[in-house]
């Protein structure tokens, strides 16, 4: 091994391991700079076809939106929000965390006013009860961490203003409704990811003259998921995952957040024999992470058509025949 026998020598040898590593501290930097200034702010429409209605029917189409965790100050995120309504859909399904501020209800409503005027279903998400609060991002690989909690957000005042414009909450509620010339049994769930769900509230089998049911909860956790299945829903909708929020290329999501598996963590699937689950990447980030990589923002215009004859089946995870394409 050779001995370098002055400091000018040394410098000289460690050069090339200085500008390697220099090379790869830049490339963090520029890494984290377009993920928090660039990809986070890059809202995207996404669409999908689900079939899911009783042969025969007319499509429906079901605009999902989640996530929002908005702060008065993205005014971005506010006016991308608010052009949703040129889509005309038959109805708007959110499923949470739209809060992350104490003043952010106005801003909220006001993003959501041009929407507030066709029919919409919504259930509730952790950060519309608490804010955030720093954390860790390491924790999100371990499932058992403990979960800390912020102030109390005024949820209250989001679901009033949600209400009186029509909107259905579907928290522990079954409520049958009519949009387009199309029954739909719907029911939802309080937040699992707080362990609020009580799914016995509204348990048994949706109404069997709807054409179509459908099941809420913001987090997709597989033990709701699964009663949902047992009780035949056609398709559950959720949020909370962020699509991942940090993705590599050719792997994808490092972490759901949840109990469901990474190949489920947005977009369409299977749950079970019979049921289709759609997860919303959403729209959102903490103040406290603010970030994405390979996971742009999102909300999703499905078309929902009529479905083939059921017939048994196992569950095949994410391989179904549904149709995903980005609208930049």
């Amino acid at each position: 091994m050779p001995v370098f026998s002055s400091p000018a020598i040394r410098r000289a040898a460690l050069a090339p391991g200085a500008k390697v590593v220099g090379a790869m501290a830049a490339t963090a930097v520029a890494g984290i700079g377009y993920a928090s200034l660039i990809e986070r702010n890059a809202f995207i429409l996404r669409e999908a076809t689900m079939p899911v209605l009783q042969p025969g029917s007319s499509s429906l189409r079901v605009l999902h939106i989640s996530d929002l965790h908005m702060t008065p100050g993205q005014k971005l995120k506010q006016a991308w929000v608010r052009e949703l309504a040129g889509l005309e859909p038959d109805l708007v399904v959110n499923t949470g965390d739209n809060l992350a501020h104490q003043k952010a209800v106005p801003t909220v409503v006001q993003a959501l006013s041009p929407l507030l005027s066709r029919p919409g279903i919504f259930v509730f998400g952790s950060n519309d009860y608490f804010a955030p609060v720093p954390k860790n991002p390491l924790k999100y690989f371990d499932k058992n961490h403990r979960r800390r909690y912020g102030d109390p957000l005024p949820w209250q005042d989001l679901r009033a203003a949600l209400t009186e414009r029509g909107w259905l909450d579907l928290t522990h509620v079954r409520r049958d409704i009519e949009v387009a010339g199309i029954k739909i049994a719907t029911a939802g769930v309080d937040d699992p990811h707080l362990k609020r769900e009580r799914y016995e509230t509204i348990a048994g089998t949706p109404n069997p003259l709807a054409d179509l049911s459908i099941g809420l909860t913001h987090s997709p956790e597989p033990r709701v998921l699964d009663r949902f299945a047992d009780d035949g829903y056609d398709l559950v909708m959720a949020g909370h995952t962020h699509g991942g929020q940090l993705c590599l290329p050719g792997y994808g999501a490092l972490v759901t957040n949840c109990g469901i598996d990474r190949s489920r963590v947005k977009g369409p699937s299977r749950w079970g024999a019979h049921t289709r689950l759609h997860v919303s990447a959403g729209l959102g980030t903490s103040p406290y992470a603010p970030y994405r990589f390979c996971c742009r923002p999102e909300a999703t215009l499905l078309t929902l058509v009529a479905a083939p004859p059921k017939r048994p089946a196992a569950d095949t995870g994410h391989g179904v025949s549904e149709t995903e394409v980005i609208a930049r």
